[in-house]
Order: structure tokens, then C-alpha cells, then sequence
């Protein structure tokens, strides 16, 4: 298990916490003055007051919290932030509000999940062609399958 060397920037940020014993990613909460209203189709920088040092061949994956996600529309701009290892800046998350309404962040609320995962570095070169397979440059739906 890496450990993540963790630098609060704010003395009201809370360290990274996972909500049980095997859950994957652990939770990120928003540093704020006052609430944080994000209208809908908007998106806002969210602090979390933390830098971290995460270890060479790792990323920490900022995904979204499924509940916050699927009830309240509110999930990473990005999809997926990523922070690599020699990142040492805060740690923010940009929080989107897909939902048709205004969504209220409050301070210190949970607005994230961090995933710290291993990763393998590729090393790409040119290739004038590349071998054959089944499915070929066959696109989006060409299996067939749904």
C-alpha cells in the first residue's frame, strides 16, 4: 500500500478519507468561505486545501461521488482529473453541475472521490501499418453488440 505524503494549504482541510473498509477511492471535501452555488451547466474550481506527494509510477484519479453524481448532478467537469506524481500545487476539482437547477456546495461536504492507481508509461513510435484484427478499424458499434 503507497503511503501519500498529504500538505494541508488551509488549516480547515481535511485529509483524504475512505467512507469504509474496502472502498476504492476516499473522499475529498470542498474548502470553502461560505456555501458555493453552482448553476446549472456551470462549472466551478472547488478547493480542497491539500497538496499531496504522490509516489512515482502512481495517480491519484479524481472521479466523482456517486451519490452526489446520480442525485444531485454534480460530478468533475473532466470526467476524470488526474493528478501525477510530481504535481505538488492544491489539489481542486472542477465540480459541474449537469442537472437543470442550481446545486448548493457547503463547506467541508464531501465533492469527490481520489483513486491513488499504479500506471504503465508507453513509449510511442511511428508505424506506417499495424497488424490485422477481427474487428479492424471498425468504429463505434461495429461488434454488433449493445
Amino acid at each position: 500500500m503507497p503511503k501519500i505524503a498529504v500538505k494541508k494549504l488551509d488549516e480547515r482541510a481535511v485529509l483524504p478519507t475512505y467512507g469504509s473498509e474496502y472502498a476504492a477511492g476516499a473522499d475529498l471535501y470542498a474548502v470553502l468561505d461560505e456555501p458555493l452555488t453552482i448553476a446549472p451547466h456551470q462549472t466551478k474550481l472547488v478547493k480542497t486545501g491539500l497538496a499531496m506527494e504522490i509516489p512515482q509510477g502512481y495517480a491519484g484519479l479524481i472521479y466523482a461521488r456517486s451519490g452526489l453524481a446520480s442525485k444531485r448532478g454534480l460530478a468533475p467537469a473532466n470526467k476524470v482529473g488526474v493528478v501525477d506524481a510530481e504535481y505538488r500545487g492544491e489539489v481542486m476539482v472542477a465540480l459541474h453541475n449537469h442537472s437543470e437547477i442550481e446545486q448548493t456546495v457547503a463547506p467541508g461536504e464531501r465533492i469527490a472521490q481520489l483513486v491513488i492507481a499504479p500506471f504503465l508509461k508507453a513509449e510511442f513510435y511511428g508505424a506506417d501499418e499495424l497488424s490485422d484484427t477481427v474487428r479492424g478499424v471498425g468504429g463505434f458499434g461495429s461488434t454488433g453488440k449493445l
